[in-house]
């Protein structure tokens, strides 16, 4: 076949494919039988013949054909692929296995080719095979993808697959880490012990992803050691005093509050619509975005005398923040991230019913009154309130300790001229 003749009939492959893709069937129906006319060897008619075939019922005529197509387009991912799928249905698995790593080789990503290969040591009996397959096979899928509807028994039957051999590693793994473990058994094991979960998929990995500023090469952990900041004691030594001040406030009366989720109407942050402008998450400011609230600063002296000793986020226009919140009974804040990790957040809860929590990441805690916890908020995270009253926790922000005092200084300016830059409409979190 001549070139003229071969890029005529790519270029009918092509418009009949595009057809098809569109539900134009008969277009599609006479653009192959032109092509067919016009060069009925050319190595991609016979991989159209052979695909009818294959849907006809006669996968050996289709794998005869498509193997004469190979011939001529030895790297067409789309031949190697339906010959696999002919030699399923001929039961020759071996000659299957090598058409799949031809397909593989020569896109390594193809999640079609993946999945088969999977399913291929599954009916040859190695499971263990097949749910390392099939697991490498999900990973390459993007978030959010929108995949085929025809694929999605195939990805469920994958995922039931790996979730099966995960529980029979976890057994096989806790036998062989029996000794390993009662070596160290005096020893803190909480950060291999959540290795080991999202190894075996019981749970998500999360990362930091702030919606303003990534600060690189800062350790990426949900909940610093309690140890690391001594500076909580004399936070904690006050918490009579400061939890006396909360009651003061409260008991003025809801309107005393203000809501602590105030977006304009439109906003793309969906997932606080109902807590919107009200009062189930609400707050009463010490000090908002580096502004001091003087009124209730005056209101509450022995918490404002802790927090000065704090090594507080001071960036013109972004903090110090420091407020008493109080999450309303019944009410659950949803997973939302921060907005940089250059700086950490403190929780020093005063009023805690049974039934609240907090989760950052994958990993769970509860609240308990007068004992002071820091967290990253650009992890994923989430509090809830399932009590019959409120709850009330001082929250604070301050700096990461992993950054230098000049780097410190650069963030404060990078942060204001970005503010400046901006105007009103400067990146702003929840």
């Amino acid at each position: 076949m001549n070139v003229v003749d071969d890029r005529r009939v790519r270029l009918l492959i092509e418009s009949m494919a595009q057809a098809a893709a569109a539900g134009r069937s008969q277009d599609a129906a006479s653009l192959l039988r032109q092509a067919r006319a016009e060069a009925p060897q050319h190595p991609l008619v016979l991989n159209e013949t052979a695909r009818e075939m294959l849907v006809s019922g006669n996968p050996a005529a289709a794998a005869d054909l498509l193997q004469q197509a190979i011939k001529g387009e030895p790297a067409h991912v789309s031949m190697w692929l339906n010959l696999a799928v002919a030699l399923r249905s001929l039961k020759r698995a071996d000659e299957e296995m090598a058409a799949l790593d031809k397909v593989l080789a020569i896109e390594p990503h193809h999640l079609r080719a993946m999945l088969q290969k999977a399913s291929l040591l599954e009916l040859q009996g190695n499971s263990r095979g097949a749910a390392a397959a099939y697991r490498t096979a999900l990973q390459t899928i993007p978030a959010g993808a929108d995949l085929p509807v025809d694929m999605r028994p195939v990805l469920q039957h994958a995922t039931q697959v790996i979730a099966s051999n995960n529980r029979v590693l976890e057994s096989f793994l806790e036998e062989r880490l029996k000794n390993v473990r009662a070596r160290h058994a005096d020893q803190a094991l909480d950060r291999f012990e959540q290795c080991l979960a999202t190894l075996l998929q019981k749970e998500r990995i999360y990362r930091p992803q702030p919606s303003f500023m990534y600060f690189p090469r800062l350790p990426a952990i949900e909940f610093p050691e309690r140890g690391d900041f001594p500076w909580l004691d004399p936070l904690e030594a006050a918490v009579d005093d400061v939890r006396q001040e909360i009651f003061n406030v409260l008991a003025d009366g809801p309107e005393t509050l203000e809501p602590y989720v105030t977006l304009p109407t439109g906003s793309t942050l969906e997932q606080f619509k109902e807590l919107n402008h009200s009062r189930r998450w609400g707050v009463y400011y010490l000090w908002r975005e580096g502004v001091p609230v003087v009124e209730h600063l005056a209101r509450c002296p022995r918490t404002v005398a802790v927090l000065e000793a704090m090594p507080r986020w001071d960036v013109s226009g972004s903090g110090p923040s420091a407020l008493f919140s109080i999450l309303d009974a019944k009410t659950r804040i949803p997973p939302h991230s921060g907005v940089t990790n250059a700086r950490l957040f403190v929780h020093f809860p005063l009023i805690v019913p049974p039934g609240c929590g907090f989760r950052v990441g994958a990993q769970r805690r509860e609240w308990h009154p007068g004992k002071a916890f820091i967290f990253d908020d650009t992890f994923e995270h989430e509090a809830w309130n399932d009590s019959d009253v409120p709850r009330a926790v001082l929250i604070f922000d301050i700096w990461s300790p992993f950054l230098s005092a000049a780097e410190r200084d650069l963030v404060r300016a990078t942060t204001g001229a970005v503010a400046e830059y901006y105007g009103g409409h400067a990146p702003r979190g929840i």
